[in-house]
């Protein structure tokens, strides 16, 4: 099997306006990463629910639409894993102290899932201290 040839560090970044219509720039994007880094068709699936999951979040919950403020995404390729950094505008949120989706009570909920798809579809997840970053790990 060819490997591809990874420079340790390659960074890429995005600035996205808060609107629904940026999440075609990140999907372009990812499409772009995993065809160049020849990333498996698992981890590919996982990297866009993901980013698509943090980026609406930002959006909708962090930024509030305010198209002045913008969604940043980095995403940083070595040999062995990327690690996307996803941070908004916003004021932030206690990622500790979100319901439990699978609770009885919240299994009819239409909405309150995304950071618990995002915890077990990255390899790893790591929230600031201020709850307006989140950054994805996945191996490649």
């Amino acid at each position: 099997m060819e490997q591809a040839n990874v420079q340790a560090g390659q960074l890429y970044t995005l600035q996205l306006p808060s609107k629904h219509e940026s999440i075609t720039l990140l999907e372009n994007l990812i499409e772009e990463i995993a065809d160049k880094y020849q990333v498996s068709e698992d981890t590919f699936a996982n990297m866009m629910t993901c980013l698509n999951e943090a980026v609406i979040n930002a959006i909708v919950h962090g930024n509030k639409f305010d198209e002045n403020k913008l969604v940043i995404v980095n995403a940083e390729i070595d040999t062995k894993r990327i690690v996307w950094t996803i941070t908004d505008g916003g004021e932030g949120f206690n990622y500790a102290d979100l319901p439990d989706p699978t609770a009885p009570d919240m299994l009819e909920k239409l909405t309150g899932r995304g950071v618990f798809i995002i915890k077990h579809l990255a390899d790893q997840c790591i929230f600031n201290a201020k709850g307006n970053e989140v950054e994805l790990h996945f191996k490649i």
